[in-house]
């Protein structure tokens, strides 16, 4: 059979190797499958497809140094793990039997109990077999807190199988961002994360297993992993099975570009996230083991999951050069063949390179990890004319709109927000002229229009506080690159928000002060749990800003998905939805908000509001603010293409994660509701919530079509000067050091 495209040239950085223990892990899946009734009689396999498929091959390249009897559960673990996908094709992919799949699924759970010696049911089919068998086997190994890891990942990998049913069963293509998200839990990659601590014999500490250097690590490793995987499934998932999850079909419907053009975008896109791994694995796990003070055992643990990472990286990739089970003509093999390169990317001699162990570069990887350090700052860009926003949704504005101005005007004054603090260079970012004039009562009074005056004073303080703190870090920090007092001034803002009622320490500042006065005022009425709910998103977007200022100080234009779901924490989307939250109390199970397509819901929001503020803020960013962190230009960074076309494309994913919002909420949302047989008042709880994120997307709009924070006069306006104006300054090559130094009271902020 033809191929659809011809593959891509990949980036192979890590060397790849081949456990010695492959023959005998052959025959132990053999006879284990057999056992389990997997293969003649199931319907799904013969011995003749889990010999061709391989797995104890891809075990024996992902896991080279692991022990027979490691190597042979593991290797169990695929058998049982690809089985169960095949075996949800054939029984309730193909006939779209969702009510079927769910109740299939709905039994694994209890053949995962934490408990030892714990009962579980008769296994009534060889899914459930396999599955009782090898946690019996696996889980004496571990703590507890990896065994809830682990069986939660199993149970995303397992759950979210009705994701890809559902969408096929609508016809229904993802947006590239939904497709990240979902494919890390369809595809498993996070639960061969989990394998991977068993495999080299370490956990990773719990005190760090939650950490951003962790789950980013974990996350760009499944990025990858799947990727690469839809590279070479394309032809049977896509011509075969009828398949719409997959990453380079999803390219191919978003761009609208060729099936080659798209793989060659996907490949991009791995390569980037690969990217992503090293260069945090290099810059952010030696400040997270001081931090946490990790002893020497605890981080050599912690580099032995890496280590396994890479290894699991760089195996797979052999293994999918040799399974039947794929399309590999044409790829970098065992002869050192090389695929070419694109329709886009350079070909021909020296434009790639065979290292010893089949690690390989290429001069497109190696342009991409380039121009992520070579953008320049403050680059002249005028307005960014304004796409035709498409909002569906309307809202009012609050009748107390002009009380609430006033009482923000009274209170950031009473605060101190509108001087310099003492002896804090370059903390005076706002004076009363620029507060009036973002107006953040009016973003206020459009997202929550049935707002009492408390309500809605209290949601325009906190829209002014996470502002102005936005502003203040890269004021304050940036400039200097004094990340140790970023991270001091984090910690301490995060003791002013206390949950169990200690008391906090004393405000030393505006910054502090007012974040004290908006926690007693919104955390003391709250439950502890939900006042732990709420300061945790308070905390994110704080940490959040940490993020920003490394970039800054790499000169890093951020990777696009590392950027997008760090973006929603600097925005505050998850703060200012959760104020609306706060007000269902405990009528909704907590695990409602923790599901999918709730979460989905939330994030599609959040992704189209943020990047309506990168369109909006473009020149504030860009030009003033020498800033690398808006969506505009890292779509011009990745594709490497002009503005205009990145705005195109920013624009259409904007409108792909409305039509995201809107099909989740009509199509996911009432399934999710049976799914949890919800009280009718939980389900019209749900439903105003939806409204209120609707008017949440309708009042950030109108603030930015209202306000005059990203006009040009404004942004010449330095605080404290009544209207003088600035001149534009100098531009062009060597002048950034000029326009930074000329400049003092200028706020390096996004948004």
């Amino acid at each position: 059979m033809t191929q659809p495209f011809q593959l891509p040239d990949f980036y192979t950085p890590y060397p790849a190797r081949l456990n010695p223990l492959l023959e005998q892990a052959r025959e132990h899946s053999r006879r284990w499958a057999r056992e389990m009734g997997m293969l003649e009689g199931s319907g799904v396999w013969d011995q003749r497809d889990l010999d061709a498929h391989d797995y104890a091959l891809l075990c024996a390249y992902t896991h080279p140094d692991a022990s027979a009897e490691t190597l042979n559960l593991v290797t169990d673990w695929y058998v049982w793990v690809f089985f169960f996908d095949d075996h949800f094709l054939e029984l309730y992919k193909r006939p779209h039997d969702r009510e079927g799949g769910k109740a299939h699924l709905d039994r694994l759970p209890a053949f995962m109990p934490l408990e030892d010696g714990a009962p579980v049911p008769a296994p009534a089919n060889p899914v459930e077999a396999g599955l009782a068998d090898l946690w019996a086997r696996t889980v004496p190994a571990h703590s507890a807190a990896w065994r809830a890891r682990f069986a939660e990942s199993t149970e995303h990998l397992l759950n979210e199988s009705l994701w890809e049913l559902s969408n096929i069963n609508a016809h229904r293509i993802a947006n590239p961002v939904e497709y990240i998200e979902m494919r890390r839990k369809v595809g498993g990659a996070p639960w061969s994360a989990g394998l991977i601590e068993h495999a080299v014999g370490a956990e990773v500490p719990a005190a760090v297993a939650g950490s951003r250097p962790l789950l980013v690590l974990r996350d760009a490793f499944s990025d990858g992993v799947h990727l690469r995987n839809d590279l070479f499934s394309y032809q049977r998932e896509v011509e075969d099975e009828g398949e719409l999850s997959n990453g380079v079909l999803v390219l191919e419907t978003f761009l609208g570009c060729t099936t080659q053009e798209a793989a060659e975008a996907v490949n991009d896109l791995l390569t980037s996230r690969l990217q992503q791994f090293e260069h945090t694995a290099l810059t952010e796990l030696a400040p997270l083991f001081a931090e946490h003070a990790l002893s020497p055992e605890e981080c050599a643990a912690v580099l032995a999951y890496v280590k396994g990472l890479q290894d699991w990286q760089s195996g797979g990739h052999e293994w999918h050069l040799r399974s039947s089970r794929y399309m590999n003509e044409g790829a970098v093999g065992a002869a050192g063949t090389a695929a070419g390169a694109g329709l886009f990317a350079p070909s021909g001699l020296g434009t790639s390179a065979r290292l010893p162990g089949g690690v390989r570069t290429t001069v497109r990887a190696e342009k991409g990890r380039a121009r992520r350090h070579a953008h320049r700052p403050y680059t002249v860009t005028g307005t960014l004319p304004l796409p035709e926003f498409e909002m569906p949704f309307r809202t009012t504005l609050s009748p107390h709109l002009d009380a609430a101005r006033r009482h923000v005007m009274e209170w950031s004054r009473a605060m101190g927000l509108l001087e310099p603090q003492p002896g804090v260079p370059g903390s005076y970012v706002w004076d009363e002229g620029k507060l009036a004039t973002f107006d953040f009562p009016l973003c206020a009074a459009g997202i929550h229009p049935d707002a009492s005056p408390e309500q809605l004073n209290l949601t325009s303080g906190w829209l002014t506080w996470g502002t102005y703190a936005d502003d203040y870090f890269p004021a304050v920090f940036g400039r200097g690159r004094d990340l140790a007092g970023a991270r001091v001034c984090v910690e301490r803002l995060n003791a002013l928000m206390p949950v169990d009622g200690g008391s906090p320490p004393a405000p030393a500042n505006a910054l502090e002060r007012s974040l004290a006065d908006l926690w007693q005022r919104t955390a003391g009425p709250l439950e502890p749990a939900a006042r732990a709910t709420f300061r945790a998103t308070v905390s994110d977007m704080v940490g959040s800003w940490l993020w920003e200022l490394d970039n800054q100080a790499f000169h890093r234009v951020p990777d696009p998905v590392d950027y997008i779901e760090m973006r929603r924490m600097t925005f505050g989307s998850d703060l200012t939805m959760s104020l609306s939250r706060l007000s269902h109390g405990n009528r909704v199970p907590p695990e409602v908000y923790r599901s999918g397509p709730m979460r989905s819901l939330e994030n599609a929001a959040a992704d189209y509001a943020c990047l309506m503020n990168d369109v909006f803020s473009y020149q504030k960013e860009i030009q003033f603010e020498g800033e690398v962190h808006n969506g505009v230009l890292v779509v011009e960074n990745f594709f490497d293409c002009d503005r205009q076309t990145a705005l195109r494309i920013v624009d259409d994913l904007m409108k792909g994660r409305m039509r995201q919002f809107q099909h989740v909420a009509a199509h996911e949302l009432p399934v999710l509701y049976d799914d949890f047989e919800l009280s009718a008042e939980a389900r019209e709880i749900l439903a105003g919530y939806v409204r209120e994120l609707e008017h949440w997307l309708a009042g950030i709009l109108i603030w930015h079509r209202g306000c005059g924070r990203y006009d040009e006069e404004e942004l010449r306006r330095p605080p404290g000067t009544g209207g003088a104006l600035l001149p534009a300054g100098p531009v062009g090559l060597g002048t950034s050091a000029a326009r930074l130094f000329a400049r003092p009271g200028t706020v390096l902020s996004v948004g």
